[in-house]
């Protein structure tokens, strides 16, 4: 019997679903942070709960992982510099936060200004996932609806050529 290879990745998988971006935010032990993140679902009806996975390697994750709330931004498709911003540059030599506007949320979760669409959820648990770990939340502050037909979301392939800013 011959061992198992490494699999089909999910490449053209989740191409073909093309789902949307969001900018996750975190503050905690005096720092800020936020990256560009495609891999997020609501998983929970009853209660509500959304997941968000970040990547290890990120400088954001190095700060969730002493927080107790994330803020999760759905980005529109005409926010391209915005997404540019927290998906190419990384917080360990830049402070994103210097060049757009924000406000301290829930434990200083920053809220960016230009996000229409936002929540902030408690950690309720970290799951390991390979290279990502993901944030289970628990929405405890969200954005008033907007007024007017809700422009369309970012998605993958709005994005997918920004070259991350983090160290692979």
């Amino acid at each position: 019997m011959s061992e198992p290879g490494p699999g089909p990745g999910l490449d053209a998988f989740n191409a073909a679903l093309n789902g949307p971006v969001y900018v996750v935010t975190v503050a905690s032990g005096g720092k800020r942070a936020g990256c560009l993140v495609g891999f997020a679902s609501q998983c929970s009806i009853d209660p509500p709960r959304f997941v968000v996975w970040l990547s290890t390697a990120n400088h954001t994750h190095t700060v969730a992982r002493g927080a107790r709330h994330l803020t999760v931004h759905l980005l529109r498709r005409d926010q391209r510099e915005l997404a540019e911003l927290f998906g190419g540059l990384t917080g360990d030599r830049v402070d994103k936060f210097a060049r757009t506007g924000w406000r301290p949320g829930r434990d200083g979760s920053p809220v960016l200004s230009d996000a229409a669409d936002w929540f902030t959820g408690r950690i309720e648990a970290v799951v390991a996932g390979g290279d990502h770990e993901g944030f289970l939340l628990s929405p405890v502050e969200q954005s008033p609806p907007a007024p007017g037909p809700a422009a369309p979301p970012m998605r993958y392939a709005d994005v997918c050529d920004v070259e991350p800013g983090h160290p692979a």
